[in-house]
């Protein structure tokens, strides 16, 4: 069993950790009607986009997601948390040590003696979900997480769809298809980015990504046969139709084998969780490497961290 594959697989129990640790330490949280951002870079950045929009959906207040290098020092801001898992980025390193002294920071950090943790207000340290792969998964999703048992969500929920989620049948043989695009509405649209990156730095397969209510507005133009369309969350009316008329496969946790797992839908719910869903998405990742005569845990032109000289 590769790295990954086993750090995919401990997911759920990650989870519920995050939710034991949420108490502990929600004064470093963003407090109801403070104004954040959320900056990471490549799949951090994906989860800060699905935090933001999930924060603001459960009307906590404006909250904006960056890539690290690109956050705009012009804005006023509450508060800022960055995601960064090894906690050495260096846009991120560098973000943080540009902001001390103006603007209250929060890292959440897989490594606790990383410089992030040192540079920021304070930190959240999750060293249990810190990971030896270079392909990220369980960090982010832990991450996330704990970001959404701060708003209220019910982490027990999620980690029981999680555990069907790491046992499900893949919704199609990676060895079938030539292309994959992702798609999502509101938080799940990170989610999509998210999934998509996995499968290009795993397999370097070409995987797209947008949100799927402008999936529509030109990108179905590349849906065929012995290609495929994932979503996650809610789905636009008619979208499932569209993308059969064009020959292309289309997978939903309506539909995918998440269904016969255990004998019944996760915890009784249908669908499962899109961040459940991601799992799939991660494991389908690294079967496509499999299926590709790659390694998942050696991807091309990847390091564990990227510093910058």
């Amino acid at each position: 069993m590769s790295y990954v594959d086993a750090e995919i697989a401990s997911q759920p129990d990650c989870w519920r950790k995050a939710a034991e640790l949420v108490a502990g330490v929600a004064a470093d949280l963003p407090a109801p009607g403070e104004r954040v951002a959320v900056v990471g870079c490549g799949t951090s950045w994906f989860m800060a986009m699905a935090y933001a929009a999930l924060r603001e959906r459960a009307g906590q207040g404006e909250t904006d997601a960056f890539q690290a290098s690109e956050f705009l020092t012009g804005r006023r801001y509450d508060r800022l948390i960055a995601i960064t898992r090894s906690g050495t980025t260096t846009e991120v390193v560098e973000l943080l040590d540009a902001l001390r002294g103006r603007l209250a920071t929060t890292a959440l950090v897989g490594d606790p003696g990383s410089p992030a943790v040192q540079l920021a207000d304070a930190a959240v340290t999750m060293p249990f979900a810190d990971e030896r792969s270079v392909v990220q998964t369980r960090f982010a999703t832990t991450a996330l997480a704990l970001l959404r048992a701060h708003l209220g969500e019910n982490l027990d929920a999620l980690a029981a769809d999680a555990e069907v989620a790491v046992r499900a049948p893949l919704p199609i043989e990676p060895a079938s298809i030539e292309q994959v695009t992702f798609l999502g509405r509101g938080w799940t649209v990170g989610l999509a980015h998210e999934a998509a990156l996995k499968c290009r730095e795993a397999a370097t397969f070409w995987a797209e990504a947008y949100p799927a209510m402008d999936y529509r507005h030109g990108p179905i133009s590349i849906a065929a046969t012995g290609r495929l369309v994932w979503a996650f969350g809610a789905l636009p009316e008619g979208l499932a139709e569209d993308v059969a008329a064009t020959g292309a496969a289309f997978a939903h946790s309506r539909t995918h084998g998440c269904r016969t797992v255990l004998g019944s839908w996760a915890a009784g719910r249908t669908p499962v969780d899109p961040m459940a869903d991601l799992i799939l998405a991660q494991r389908f990742a690294v079967a496509l490497a499999t299926s590709r005569g790659l390694d998942p845990d050696a991807p091309r032109h990847l390091t564990r961290s990227v510093v910058l000289a």
